[in-house]
């Protein structure tokens, strides 16, 4: 619990709260678990026609600046204890909280504004509604932290840990994020423009809704987030992992794609019958990649997939393993009209038969390329889709890393094959 006397100490003032501090280097201040509402941490006396100059001035905490028109002194709170520490609509403009201990603390609808915040450890700490415009975050921990709602316009949180944060409708206006870990977090309906993410690592992050308008994550990790309902333009994509990006909202099927600017353009494409018509002029890389998505079939998937990547091209893995809908049946449909050729992995099918039901028979200037596990039996009904010129043969694997091996001369290399004798046999 909070020490009484350094509560005491800081009620006095803040000269005679930042003299103890200077008297007592060793000492460090325990707030923890202290009900700080109403507490003055800010010392001032400005004239109102020099608040701009004023806010000019406070840029670190202890500093004293003494004209006629204002005064200014913040207390040292650096490696202070407040953990569990509770604060509403608090006065923190300035103040060096560095290395200060904030784990689990309730600073909600609090000003940070240009306060030092350098390593300190705010992990799980509520900091809802609160502001840390300009402010210095670098090398903090804010894992697991509130900060919904929350401002950091300008604010520098290099190699900050964001892990399972929640951000959303945060504004992160042209904050750096260099290097900081944000993975699993939580950047929903959040405003990224201009921010800086050089290097930081956004895995399985969920960034739906967000406005990424010249945002920067040059050599930046983005694998599996989630992108539904992005805005984004004239972004920075330079050396950035965007492997695995999902483009439907939690709620519908799986759908995954490889480039953050497909992501939107794949989307539309699926809910826009006018721009899909405009396929057809395109010359496409994007294989679409069928099967099943028990843990066993998934992983054949996931190495095709990877193989295709390796070759430059597009794969789009539809991840679902249930009854398969109307809707189902179009959305793949669609998927199936973007692709080049498609690879059916027909072993041990469930809503596979439904799925090629719906593609073979109308699409003939699509190859499919149907693999089927050595040993296992083909579904009854695909005897059927045998008639048609564009199935190709099934290939039999006994085993992933014989599969893998024979990809492109057994798999690849007839698939491509069979799309240019397609595409000739159109042009007579």
């Amino acid at each position: 619990m909070a020490n009484e006397e350094h509560l005491k100490i800081l009620e006095q003032g803040i000269d005679v709260w930042n003299k103890w501090r200077e008297d007592n280097p060793k000492i460090v201040p325990d707030f923890s678990y202290a009900n700080l509402i109403g507490m003055n941490f800010i010392d001032y006396n400005i004239n109102e026609s020099n608040l701009k100059m004023a806010s000019r001035v406070l840029r670190k905490a202890k500093v004293h600046n003494k004209n006629e028109d204002f005064i200014f002194c913040t207390a040292d709170l650096s490696k202070a204890n407040l953990k569990g520490a509770k604060l509403f609509e608090g006065n923190l403009w300035g103040v060096d909280l560095s290395q200060a201990n904030l784990i689990g603390a309730k600073f909600t609808e609090t000003d940070f504004v240009e306060a030092n915040l350098h390593s300190a450890n705010l992990s799980e700490a509520d900091l809802s509604g609160s502001k840390f415009v300009h402010s210095n975050l670098i090398n903090a921990d804010l894992t697991m932290a509130n900060l919904n709602n929350s401002i950091f316009r300008g604010a520098i949180l290099i190699n900050c840990k964001l892990t399972m944060a929640d951000l959303s409708n945060a504004d992160l206006f042209r904050a750096n994020l260099s290097k900081a870990n944000l993975e699993n977090a939580i950047l929903r309906n959040s405003n990224l423009r201009e921010a800086d993410f050089t290097g930081a690592d956004l895995n399985n992050s969920d960034l739906q809704h967000s406005h990424l308008i010249e945002t920067n994550f040059n050599n930046a990790n983005l694998e599996n987030c989630s992108v539904y309902g992005i805005s984004a333009w004239k972004i920075n994509l330079s050396c950035t992992n965007q492997s695995n990006l999902i483009i439907t909202p939690f709620h519908e099927n799986r759908i995954t794609v490889d480039n953050l600017e497909v992501a939107q353009f794949i989307y539309l494409l699926l809910h826009n019958e006018k721009i899909r018509n405009v396929i057809d002029t395109i010359t496409s890389k994007v294989v679409l990649i069928l099967g099943r998505f028990t843990t066993e079939r998934k992983a054949i998937l996931d190495a095709i997939r990877e193989e295709l990547r390796k070759r430059n091209y597009l794969p789009v893995l539809f991840d679902f393993d249930g009854p398969t809908s109307r809707d189902i049946t179009e959305t793949i449909s669609t998927l199936a009209h973007l692709a080049r050729f498609i690879i059916a992995d027909i072993t041990d099918a469930k809503s596979i038969p439904q799925e090629l039901r719906a593609i073979v028979p109308n699409l003939p200037s699509i190859a499919v390329q149907p693999l089927l596990l050595y040993g296992k039996d083909e579904y009854g009904t695909f005897e059927h889709f045998k008639r048609y010129p564009w199935v190709l043969p099934i290939y039999s694997y006994k085993r992933l890393d014989d599969l893998l091996e024979t990809l492109e001369e057994k798999v690849i290399a007839p698939a491509e094959a069979k799309v240019l004798e397609i595409r000739k046999q159109k042009v007579f």
